[in-house]
């Protein structure tokens, strides 16, 4: 049987794309260029790293109180020395914090409005 093998892709509406495509590469360094960034995950880097696809309650809190559908969430190799360069550039950094088994999480807010997770895996010893 087919099946699928990865998230091939995320995409968000947007007022102003270019602009939200420089935002996102100017404060998280996202690689945008020619209207979308190509992320490649690298297992030479993280043997266990993975794309995580979930559904959440439609009453979910998780994706703050905003009426928006998807939230997207990226891996980050320091969650403190990351927001504060985002506090330091003026993105509005929500100041809830969660931490489990997991990782690490906080929530920012992007230029058009749109609550973003930022997610530190924890350390593992190799």
């Amino acid at each position: 049987m087919a099946r699928v093998t990865g998230i091939g892709g995320i995409f968000l509406r947007a007022r102003d794309p270019e602009a939200l495509g420089a935002w996102y590469a100017r404060n998280l360094g996202v690689p945008y260029a020619d209207g979308f960034a190509k992320m490649v995950w690298s297992v030479d880097t993280d043997p266990e790293a993975c794309t995580v696809w979930a559904p959440f309650d439609e009453a979910t809190s998780h994706f703050g109180p905003s009426p928006q559908q998807a939230m997207v969430n990226f891996r980050v190799d320091n969650l403190d020395g990351l927001l504060s360069d985002l506090t330091a550039a003026g993105v509005e950094v929500i100041p809830e914090r969660s931490e489990d088994v997991t990782g690490r999480f906080a929530w920012i807010v992007d230029c058009e409005g749109n609550r973003v997770e930022l997610w530190e895996p924890p350390h593992r010893r190799l």
